[in-house]
């Protein structure tokens, strides 16, 4: 009997039944497939931390670092002239030479930004020998982690990644979040933050659910308006 013939005698729907199961399987399971990024956000203040390179990238690499507080060393032979006044008023460390492997011990992540792919290579090898997680600017393959695209509302970091398959979609996407996330998110962290200090002193017990159910439309208006002080209020006897 023809594929045809078969299924002539059975319900018209099975085939596209069939099909759409056989989608919703394969759509589970890349969803559990191992092997994906595992998002973290990392403390580095005080952490010693590496760049190769003293390029424009390396200079966004840098900056980065600063802002979270993190010891920097850069190894290059050249530097951008607003890495050299960074380096002149002490803001990081600079080592006026080519790569060595020795320069990757002891660091908490290293960061690669050249041109070179033979430095970028070498880095990655050498960071791994010696346990030290590694980013290679343009160079997903040779890369242990990915750098996202960022959207800031005081302590609330929003962060959106491609696993570095598209670096200009990522910015795109956190372009998008900006009007969906107001500034005014940054009070909110801070209120929400202080009742959990409260709640947490208390010993008390309060199940996410309760959290998400407290933390509504009216209470982020009271925020936004600038009455923190009545949110804070609202959102403690919400949770008492």
């Amino acid at each position: 009997m023809s594929e045809e013939g078969v299924s002539a005698s059975r319900p018209a729907r099975a085939p596209t039944t069939r099909v759409a199961a056989a989608r919703a399987r394969s759509i589970a399971s890349t969803r559990r497939r191992p092997g994906q990024p595992y998002p973290i956000v990392l403390d580095l203040r005080g952490r010693s931390c590496l760049v190769v390179g003293g390029g424009p990238v390396a200079e966004r690499k840098v900056e980065g670092l600063l802002e979270a507080g993190a010891a920097v060393t850069v190894v290059s032979p050249r530097l951008t002239p607003r890495l050299r006044d960074w380096i002149g008023r002490g803001r990081c460390r600079y080592v006026a030479r080519v790569y060595r492997s020795r320069d990757v011990a002891g660091r908490a992540i290293v960061l690669v930004a050249t041109d070179d792919d033979r430095v970028t290579a070498r880095v990655q090898r050498d960071a791994r020998r010696a346990g030290v997680l590694v980013n290679a600017a343009d160079d997903p393959a040779r890369c242990d982690f990915f750098l996202p695209a960022v959207l800031r509302r005081g302590r609330l970091t929003v962060a959106v990644s491609t696993g570095g398959a598209s670096p200009a979609l990522a910015r795109a996407v956190r372009d998008e979040l900006e009007g969906l996330v107001p500034e005014s998110y940054a009070l909110l962290l801070e209120v929400v933050a202080g009742v959990r200090a409260q709640v947490r002193r208390r010993a008390d017990q309060v199940p996410p659910g309760r959290w998400l159910e407290a933390i509504d439309g009216r209470l982020r208006a009271l925020v936004a308006d600038g009455r923190s002080a009545e949110a804070t209020t609202l959102l403690s006897r919400r949770l008492a």
